[in-house]
């Protein structure tokens, strides 16, 4: 299977409009609809990133309650 990637800018809402593709008439094909947003969803999906990180006790055990064995 070959696929084509087009990027477009909507021109009017709602209105989708692709020109001079490789298909022929009655060929059935597939398109994904995939919206591009700029930098602020990298920086809403990633809070963190770039933040200080402190340990507070990094040697300390965790959840040493729940291992059976030490029971």
């Amino acid at each position: 299977m070959q696929v084509f990637a087009y990027e477009l800018t909507m021109e009017k809402k709602g209105t989708l409009t692709l020109k001079d593709l490789p298909f022929n008439a009655g060929e059935k094909i597939e398109v994904i609809i995939i919206p591009r947003s700029g930098h602020q969803t990298d920086e809403k999906r990633y809070p963190f990133w770039g933040k200080p990180i402190t340990y507070l006790d990094p040697t300390e055990p965790v959840a040493e309650a729940d291992w059976e064995v030490l029971q």
